[in-house]
């Protein structure tokens, strides 16, 4: 019988009897495509990285991934809803980051400043690092777009969830928690939403955190002493 080449793999290996292939140890399954709504989003990020969202055009998208801007519309009604769902791919990060604050083993007045600190610092970094991004983001809170509306609702269930944990654990003394809560948005507004944030753009960031952690510890103590 001859013997196999050091290395080579026997028929049998690759080609069992039933005809079908059955891949060596070393092959790698190729990745599958991006889908098409993928692709999509990936080069209207592109395009408003490089172009700001006024220059954003559906036609332009559809022409760098090869299809007619009647299939983009197959996937995104306008070009609105296109620019908000690049935009949501970052919110969607933003709230997972707020949610394993949320989740931590830590005392919830602890978790509601690192929440808060967390979601002003992280709206300063995009705007520094991609503006026209962050205009989206701007302009749909200010037009109340549902992009806007759904992100809003996310940061209401994390909030609502440590205020909760805050009042089981004795934190938190409140006797109206829908009251807290409101209380809250009312007291940060100031340095969360993206009008105030980009109003600011030239403060130094130093003085915003110092100005917002001040902020911060006033509510808490209020929190605390239940005076609402």
């Amino acid at each position: 019988m001859p013997r196999s080449r050091p290395g080579a793999q026997s028929r049998d290996e690759t080609h069992p009897a039933d005809g079908s292939f059955s891949p060596g140890p070393n092959s790698r399954a190729r990745p599958a495509p991006p889908s098409a709504d993928a692709r999509l989003l990936a080069i209207a990020a592109d395009h408003l990285r490089r172009l700001g969202h006024r220059q954003v055009t559906v036609v332009g998208v559809a022409a760098e991934a090869g299809m007619t801007h009647a299939n983009v519309y197959r996937y995104f009604p306008s070009k609105t809803a296109l620019v908000d769902a690049v935009a949501g791919r970052w919110l969607r990060e933003v709230e997972a980051e707020l949610g394993a604050i949320a989740d931590a083993p830590d005392p919830a007045d602890d978790k509601l400043e690192r929440l808060l600190l967390a979601l002003a610092s992280m709206q300063r970094e995009v705007l520094a690092r991609d503006p026209h991004l962050f205009a989206v983001h701007r302009d749909a809170t200010v037009e109340s777009r549902p992009i806007a509306r759904r992100h809003r609702g996310r940061l209401r269930q994390l909030v609502e969830r440590v205020i909760e944990e805050g009042m089981n654990a004795g934190t938190f003394s409140l006797r109206d928690r829908e009251r807290g809560i409101a209380f809250i948005f009312d007291t940060s507004h100031r340095f969360l939403h993206p009008v105030s944030i980009q109003l600011d753009v030239e403060v130094p960031r130093d003085l915003i955190e110092a100005r917002l952690g001040a902020v911060i510890r006033a509510m808490l103590r209020i929190l605390r002493i239940g005076t609402l």
